[in-house]
């Protein structure tokens, strides 16, 4: 991801000033732990904090070429009137709902699509579920993976750098490559009652339909779906 330009970093600066404004702190034990609240690291705003359900979106590093900007740069720009300013901001929804269109064209490398590196992301993103975090729903699509994990004792922001450092390293293994592998940032959304939580279920484990990878959402074998219950619809995760 290139660096945001000196408007951009502001308007997110900005954001992040006004929500934590309204938004509760977390305690200091929770801070203790790393838990920061509402933040944000130049690119894009954050909240983190404990007993949130999220959900993640994190892609990888050409996901969005840069030889195709003209397709997607817009997806960035403003297109919703400021009534106090004049100036044109995108509701934060909309935006992201095109941004998960755009990446689900499957532009770019797209090494997930090969099962051995989708297995890897898989398993890691399973691997510490339980300790510190609960996983609720996932999907490994071509250039991007969903999740919707619910955070107990360690940050998000920990969480997901721990899960692309890993399969970065491994990945690169596999494939005999080097250099970057996903993009600095993520997004995340905490889910505000049960049925937002049910909608963002849905919408991950039918995303692979969707973009036309297979017919039902059971039948992608890197997803949650193949592991929910169809009658309770809850996870039966496999032991280990």
């Amino acid at each position: 991801m290139e660096k945001p330009p000196k408007s951009k970093r502001e308007h997110v600066r900005h954001l992040v000033s006004e929500k934590r404004r309204w938004s509760e702190s977390p305690t200091e034990a929770a801070q203790i732990k790393g838990f920061r609240g509402w933040h944000e690291r130049g690119y894009l705003p954050h909240c983190d904090k404990p007993e949130l359900i999220q959900f993640v979106t994190f892609r990888l590093w050409d996901s969005m070429p840069a030889s195709r900007r003209g397709e997607w740069q817009h997806l960035f720009a403003s297109a919703r009137s400021d009534s106090r300013s004049g100036a044109q901001r995108m509701d934060p929804r909309e935006q992201r709902r095109q941004l998960e269109e755009y990446l689900d064209r499957g532009l770019g490398e797209c090494p997930l699509r090969d099962p051995r590196v989708a297995a890897i992301v898989q398993s890691t993103l399973l691997y510490h579920h339980g300790q510190g975090f609960r996983m609720l729903a996932w999907v490994v699509m071509p250039n991007h993976v969903h999740t919707l994990i619910e955070v107990v004792e360690v940050p998000l922001t920990r969480i997901v750098q721990n899960w692309k450092s890993i399969v970065a390293v491994k990945v690169n293994q596999l494939l005999g490559r080097a250099g970057r592998f996903w993009q600095p940032d993520y997004w995340d959304r905490f889910m505000r009652d049960e049925e937002q939580r049910r909608r963002a279920i849905r919408y991950i484990e039918s995303n692979p339909v969707k973009a036309r990878l297979c017919r039902m959402p059971e039948e992608r074998p890197f997803s949650s779906a193949r592991f929910r219950d169809p009658q309770s619809r809850e996870l039966n995760l496999p032991p280990g």
